[in-house]
Parts: structure tokens; sequence; C-alpha cells
């Protein structure tokens, strides 16, 4: 059973360096805190936004090689929505709806995962960014890399901006973690006797709570130290808590 959290503290790796496809992403974050003379501490947690994940990855896809489907165009009619976005929301995803008369559309992406636009990113007008091909496996290779590095035992989410289908706005929700169990469990008595087993997305409240703080429209801090939160370790990944995992 889980250890509660009674506080934490968060702090945003920055200035953070403009990521290009290639870069070796934990050496940029190591980097960053050697910079700022800053030391990691064993049990924090890293969250690091999904699309600079994607950048290194190079998950780009360059638009003008994308040929709607006449499925697309009318779901692009109907939404507003660029006809080849859409077109990358259909293939990246098993099914979809549409919340609202307009949008967003809700689809349940290949990974198992269901996001606004199949967590599709805008790349200016030319380009979009796909998510990470395995989130989990990303993280994993982020956290094994830190941790050789600094020597330091830390756990890493990946964390990306999501939309929901009953209200505007967007919140923080975790698609790929290591070193950190995906749920917390919990146990109480009842006062029948019985004991209640409940579970909460804890990557999903980490990654939440590092949203306060991460890089949003520009801001320029993709990455956020998590420190103090209580957790048991794993490496299971966000996909162990899916319903429908691939």
């Amino acid at each position: 059973m889980s250890t509660p959290t009674s506080a934490f503290s968060a702090f945003a790796l920055e200035p953070f360096p403009t990521i290009a496809r290639g870069d070796d992403l934990s050496s940029v974050i190591t980097n960053v805190l050697s910079a700022q003379a800053t030391k990691l501490q064993h049990g924090d947690v890293i969250v690091v936004a999904s699309k600079v994940v994607s950048i290194a990855e190079g998950r780009f896809v360059d638009l003008a090689r994308v040929t709607p489907s006449p499925a697309a165009l009318e779901l692009s009619a109907r939404t507003g929505k660029p006809a080849e976005i859409v077109e990358l929301i259909l293939s990246e995803s098993s099914e979809h709806f549409v919340a609202g008369a307009r949008g967003p559309i809700i689809a349940r992406h290949h990974l198992g995962y269901q996001l606004t636009s199949a967590g599709i990113d805008r790349a200016g007008t030319d380009g979009a960014w796909l998510l990470p091909k395995d989130p989990d496996a990303s993280a994993r290779a982020l956290r094994d890399a830190i941790t050789a590095f600094t020597g330091v035992t830390v756990a890493v989410v990946i964390a990306d901006s999501d939309g929901r289908a009953d209200r505007r706005g967007a919140t923080v929700i975790s698609i790929g973690a290591s070193g950190i169990a995906p749920l917390r469990v919990t146990e109480h008595a009842e006062p029948d006797g019985k004991t209640k087993r409940q579970e909460e997305t804890l990557t999903d409240m980490v990654a939440a709570a590092a949203g306060l703080i991460l890089g949003q429209r520009g801001r320029g801090a993709p990455v956020a130290v998590l420190r103090g939160i209580a957790y048991e370790r794993s490496d299971e990944g966000v996909t162990a808590m899916l319903h429908d995992a691939p």
C-alpha cells in the first residue's frame, strides 16, 4: 500500500535550450542542472513535456506529404480543423468522437490513450508533431541515462497537455513513466468492517502538479523537478493502468 505525501516542492529547469531533432535530451537536462548548480536528490521525479521528447525523437510530419481521406475532409468541414491534421488524427487513432458541435476531436490513440486530437501538436503551419513512439520506453531511457550520469535514483514522468470532453481548457496528464508506480493504492476500513481499496492515478497527479510550472505557449520550461513525492518504485509505466493497452 502506498505511503501518503504530506508536502512537496517543485522547480523548473530554466533557462532551457531549444531542442532539435536528434538531440540527446538526457544530456541537455543534466547540462541545465549543472549550469544551475542544482543537484538532484534520491527520489526526485523529473517531469518532461512530451513535445520535447517528440522533437528529440524526430516525430515530425510534413503536412505537405499528408493526403486527406474523404472521412478527414468531412470531419475537417465539421470542426474547422485543417484536413491534413484531421487525417493524422484518424491515422493515429482507432476511434474518435466530436465533443460539442465543432470539437474538440477526442480520439483513442493506438497506444491506448484517449486524447484530444490523438495528442498531435501543430508545428507552425506546415507540420505536426506526433506523440513519442513508446512514451514509457522514452521515460525509461531518460531515467536510466540521468541516473547513470548523476548517480542519483530518480523517476521520470512524460507529461502531455490534454483537453476534457466535458469542459473547456486543458490540463496535464502522464503518457509515460519510469521508476514510479503509475497507481497509488490505498485501503481503509468501512463502518461495516469491510476494507475499501482505492486506486489513484499517481503519475497523472504528478504531471498535473508539474503542469503548474511547465512551459506552456512558449514559456520555454519543458522540464520540472518534483521533490518530496512519496511513491513506490516501478517500471510498469503508464501503459499498466490503461483499460485498453495495446
